[in-house]
């Protein structure tokens, strides 16, 4: 069973009021049914999605539904499930604003006075054309699908009525609204009432943005221990320079002194050098003050380096 599968069961398996079943049909109805002013067809997969917009159809309609199962076997065997309404067509589109005057309304038309009918609107066109992929897989990824751009943005606009930043591209012959954020896929899943499913997407979305961090601070010690070590083998190298050519005399005794703990300790960072010099002879001195001394060290073998030069 996939991830969708998973949150449009529990999603169908919530209680919801007549004003909102209503909303939720008309979406549902508006971006994947079969319409004309005398008969309205709906294919779905999901039986649960199939008994959900059968009794919300039964019960504020109180019509006869034809229904017929298909087997489907192309790539996999499959079921498919079709409602066939054929009576007080034009009555059901009207109540719930599909259909005005024999013309489909546009979507900014519709009007949402409540953050309950939003959601009801956006849980109907989930079940109709929403899929989220499982977080496990590795990637985050939610979209609808829309026939026209008008109802691709009036979703996008509604979805960005919760702050939740959604783009709209065209696909051949539809249009895909899609969401990469985590954090918004999440509040979808929250919003829809899956339940569920929001506790299972973000203990995964929890661990692997931990893991990521565990890395990425792993992969800075990395880094840093190596600036480390880079800094304190050019250092030595400098010092050996100051031994080669009998240089060391002419640095006071707070440098000569940091030399030698260089040369005992090549590995530490200016920081750990600072704290052993401290701890042992008891005179406080802090990072930049080693630094200091090591600068001095580099332009006394820089100079002498430039005068060998001109020789």
């Amino acid at each position: 069973m996939t991830f969708t599968t998973k949150i449009k069961e529990e999603i169908t398996s919530n209680e919801i009021s007549v004003l909102e079943s209503l909303v939720e049909l008309s979406a549902y109805i508006r971006l994947n049914g079969q319409i004309n002013k005398n008969k309205i067809i709906l294919v779905m997969e999901n039986g649960s999605v199939a008994r959900r917009i059968y009794k919300d159809i039964k019960h504020n309609f109180g019509i006869n539904i034809k229904i017929t199962i298909r087997n489907q076997k192309r790539f996999r065997v499959k079921q498919l499930y079709i409602l066939e309404i054929n009576e007080k067509v034009p009555d059901i589109l009207e109540d719930l604003n599909i259909l005005k005057d024999n013309k489909k309304t546009l979507p900014e038309e519709y009007f949402l006075n409540s953050t309950e009918e939003k959601v009801s609107f956006l849980r109907g066109a989930f079940l109709a054309c929403g899929s989220i992929n499982d977080p496990g897989t590795g990637s985050y990824h939610l979209e609808f699908t829309a026939s026209t751009k008008k109802e691709a943005d009036y979703i996008a606009n509604l979805l960005k009525s919760f702050n939740i930043t959604a783009k709209v591209i065209k696909r051949s012959n539809h249009y895909m609204i899609y969401i990469k954020s985590a954090e918004m896929i999440s509040e979808i899943i929250r919003l829809l009432g899956a339940t569920n499913n929001f506790f299972y997407f973000e203990d995964i979305r929890i661990y692997r943005d931990h893991k990521n961090m565990v890395n990425r601070l792993n992969n800075c010690e990395i880094a840093n221990q190596e600036k480390i070590l880079k800094t304190g083998l050019k250092q030595l190298e400098e010092i050996k320079y100051l031994h080669d050519n009998d240089l060391i005399g002419l640095l006071d005794e707070n440098v000569q002194e940091a030399i030698k703990y260089r040369e005992s300790y090549p590995e530490t960072s200016l920081q750990e050098l600072a704290d052993i010099i401290s701890n042992e002879t008891g005179h406080k001195i802090g990072k930049s003050g080693v630094n200091h001394y090591f600068i001095k060290v580099k332009k006394l073998v820089e100079k002498h380096q430039a005068k060998q030069k001109d020789l």
